[in-house]
């Protein structure tokens, strides 16, 4: 059996990447201008989200599962940058709360490290 904090890694990010189908255009939003079809990428990336959330919570596939979710983390690290420098694309969230999702990031890939 898994550790818990891995199963709630794992759903997070399963969750996350359904949010991509429920509200695309919410993400599409977030993608910088220079990322081509952005719709495109909204999707590749909500499925790389809900697949590598799955691999994670198989004791087989954790370890290629964790360098996958720290790989597609560093590729979101533009859109959170770009969330600072865009007023449309903060989706109006406080400039401090777009500020502390930059540290987030990096939590949440030292979080993933842990089942390397």
């Amino acid at each position: 059996m898994l550790p818990w904090h891995q199963y709630l890694l794992g759903i997070l990010l399963v969750l996350a990447g359904m949010n991509h189908f429920r509200k695309p255009a919410l993400y599409e939003r977030i993608v910088p201008p220079y990322i081509p079809v952005a719709p495109t990428v909204v999707i590749l990336t909500g499925i790389a989200e809900m697949a590598l959330g799955f691999l994670l919570m198989n004791k087989n596939t954790q370890t290629e599962a964790a360098y996958g979710i720290i790989i597609l983390l560093i590729c979101f690290l533009p859109a959170h940058i770009f969330m600072l420098q865009n007023k449309k694309a903060s989706l109006n969230l406080p400039k401090w709360v777009l500020i502390l999702r930059l540290p987030l990031q990096f939590l949440l890939m030292w979080w993933a490290f842990l089942y390397i």
